[in-house]
């Protein structure tokens, strides 16, 4: 049977043991929540659904290349960022990848797809699990496609632009694609030092994924795009799967979302100062911080042995990350929320690492 491995899953139980919904710090999605423009648009375009989307979304795009000060010929649109890896990996069916670890699953999975074979490049908790100068010389003659996210999922550690430029020319030398993920980039507090969009127009092996789910926290329209100044690659993409992948309904919440400047603002405030009161909480707990650049905390803590099951218990939800490549089941994800919520968490924390003291003691 197929097993769900991600974060997010507030459907296979709704209601917690306490008797209320879940409060869910495993999916890393916008405190805010989604925008009322976004929920107008969504309803506005409800009209356009008896008829097929459109293919090249088009409006989109025009509005998407504006945001990001790049030429509307650099987009490609999918359900999803997800949608996007998977369609990638068949519109280039790479035979050898090099991937970090740990990091985003899905990239290995979609890969698989294709019979692609994977290495990895470790990273280590000695060094924050950041990605060091060495990974150059694990990009061989061999290697054609190498994925870096940026900041890391399940890490947030980010990588400078100095090495990913490195990274980039090695890239190009040996003939390989690198993919950056920069689906959390818009939650760090200075971008510009970490982006490498302004690299596109030199650099044809070069492709970004972007998401509209987390920023926006509208992960259930699904709306995600990769960028390449690769035309060729642009035309593969749409080869590789259906026309109407992303709604009519996801184009107009994109458009809408695009627009959203003051929400976007408040965001960073919220999660700058929400992000160093859980790092300064979860310390206080005895949790040691890695990364954690994004709107989520990456933090190891060795007591209770069962801390996922104990917060679920008292109704939260948080990611275990033991089944990353390179993680052991002390390794924990949580979402940044607001003060309300994240207040408590760290009151269930406590008390889980209570319950065990006593257990312990006993």
């Amino acid at each position: 049977m197929y097993r769900y491995e991600h974060g997010g899953d507030v459907y296979t139980e709704k209601i917690a043991p306490n008797g209320k919904p879940f409060i869910d710090f495993s999916a890393n999605i916008n405190p805010l929540g989604l925008p009322q423009s976004i929920k107008k648009a969504v309803q506005d375009a409800l009209k356009q659904c008896i008829n097929y989307p459109d293919p090249f979304c088009r409006d989109l795009k025009k509005a998407t290349a504006k945001f990001l000060n790049i030429k509307p010929d650099y987009l490609f649109f999918g359900n999803g960022a997800a949608d996007c890896l998977f369609r990638l990996a068949l519109a280039l069916k790479p035979k050898n990848a090099l991937l970090l670890a740990p990091t985003f699953a899905d990239y290995e999975k979609a890969l698989r797809t294709v019979d692609c074979k994977i290495k990895y490049y470790e990273l280590k908790e000695s060094q924050s699990f950041a990605v060091q100068e060495d990974i150059l010389s694990k990009i061989t003659v061999r290697t054609d496609f190498v994925v870096i996210c940026n900041p890391n999922n399940p890490t947030g550690q980010l990588t400078d632009k100095k090495l990913l430029t490195a990274i980039l020319e090695r890239c190009k030398e040996v003939g390989a694609y690198l993919m950056i993920d920069e689906c959390f980039m818009d939650f760090i507090v200075n971008p510009k030092d970490f982006s490498m969009v302004s690299a596109l127009p030199d650099n044809k092996n070069l492709v970004i994924v972007k998401a509209f789910t987390k920023t926006f926290a509208m992960p259930g329209i699904r709306l995600g795009y990769l960028v390449t100044s690769d035309n060729n690659l642009i035309a593969k993409l749409h080869e590789s799967g259906q026309d109407w992948n992303v709604s009519a309904l996801a184009q107009m919440a994109g458009i809408a979302a695009l627009s959203e400047e003051s929400y976007l603002y408040e965001s960073h405030i919220l999660i700058n100062e929400e992000r160093e009161y859980l790092k300064a909480q979860l310390t206080n707990v005895g949790a040691k911080i890695y990364g954690s650049h994004a709107n989520y905390i990456f933090f190891k803590l060795d007591r209770p042995d069962k801390l996922v099951e104990d917060l679920h218990k008292q109704g939260y939800l948080i990611r275990s990350c033991a089944n990353y490549n390179n993680l052991s089941e002390h390794f924990y994800r949580v979402a940044v929320k607001t003060r309300v919520l994240n207040r408590g968490l760290i009151k269930a924390i406590k008390e889980a690492k209570k319950h065990a003291f006593f257990i312990n003691f006993d």
